[in-house]
């Protein structure tokens, strides 16, 4: 954490004081010229002690269940793996929001992201939970790559695919995340999070513009088009069959990611359940949040994460423009 000030301190104090294990803490200070998240991270391995031999990465917001860190660690048994990362899947619960239309398209969004993993060249590392040998962190020499960095994550996925380093998608290590949303607060995410992959992953970035785009684009030609022909009096049935078909496809794929979660999260079962309509409904209606963000970030470089105001110049280049 950067400051004595930060909330989440009195939390691990409490953890530190319950655990039988040494829990050692680390303030960082204020971050110079990189992002907040990646300067606390770079003080807190800088301090390990070089006993350690796997380093783990995880978010303060996710509720792990049991037995996730040694399925993360597991396969670094095979010191051809690079990395180890799992995925958040955020879970609209009531219980700490309003469980309103913010909530649900916030899950809605993520859970279209999570399933873009699994594919061995595609996967990247998330900051929220993923797992390297410390051997690994030094040869492919993360903390070169994280100065000036505002994404701690895609600067490590950057650091092990250059080094030509594996990084397996652990799908059994989902982690459940609960977070209350509002409608700014899903904007300024979903925003960042594409300017982000614009930075630092150009190529990523445009499929999925072109992709969302034109999924947006089409849907919005075939409604001007039908509205036409229903105003001359042409027959306009089919148009709406064919334009159907388009969101319904994306209502299975919903369907697809609903049943794959609950097989890999059965502690959650009821509540995911619960909430399956979000996954499946609202799976025709996320692209267009998508192409809102990624019009945003053709628009700007500039970004707020945690009230600190930040201008992403390129990769290796962040300037800190108010704390």
């Amino acid at each position: 954490m950067a400051t004595s000030l930060d909330p989440a301190l009195k939390v691990v104090e409490r953890v530190k004081a319950a655990s039988q294990r040494p829990v050692h803490i680390v303030i960082a200070g204020p971050a110079e010229n990189c992002g907040e998240k990646v300067h606390n991270l770079r003080r807190a391995v800088e301090s390990l002690s070089e006993n350690f031999e796997v380093i783990v990465f995880t978010d303060s917001d996710v509720r792990l269940p049991h037995g996730w860190l040694s399925k993360l660690v597991a396969p670094l048994q095979d010191t051809r793996i690079g990395a180890t990362t799992a995925y958040r899947w955020i879970n609209p619960s009531p219980a700490i929001g309003s469980g309103g239309l913010a909530s649900a398209l916030a899950s809605a969004w993520n859970a279209s992201v999570a399933t873009m993993l699994g594919r061995a060249r595609e996967n990247f590392c998330w900051g929220g939970g993923t797992a390297i040998r410390r051997s690994t962190f030094n040869d492919v020499r993360v903390l070169e790559a994280w100065e000036g960095a505002i994404s701690d994550d895609f600067a490590l996925t950057r650091a092990l695919k250059n080094a030509g380093r594996s990084i397996v998608f652990c799908s059994e290590c989902l982690a459940p995340t609960l977070h209350p949303w509002t409608g700014s607060s899903l904007l300024e995410f979903t925003n960042r999070q594409i300017l982000i992959t614009r930075v630092y992953d150009s190529r990523r970035w445009g499929m999925a513009a072109a992709a969302h785009l034109s999924y947006v684009f089409t849907l919005i030609f075939a409604a001007f088009v039908i509205m036409a022909q229903m105003a001359d009096g042409d027959p306009w049935m089919n148009l709406v069959l064919m334009a159907f078909v388009i969101p319904f496809l994306a209502v299975m794929k919903g369907v697809l990611r609903t049943i794959a979660v609950v097989e890999m999260l059965p502690d959650w079962k009821a509540q995911l359940n619960q909430w399956s309509w979000v996954w499946t409904a609202l799976a025709p209606v996320t692209p267009f949040l998508f192409a809102w963000n990624f019009i945003a970030s053709l628009l700007t470089r500039r970004i707020r994460w945690r009230n600190v105001r930040y201008e992403l110049v390129s990769p290796s280049v962040t300037r800190v423009l108010q704390r």
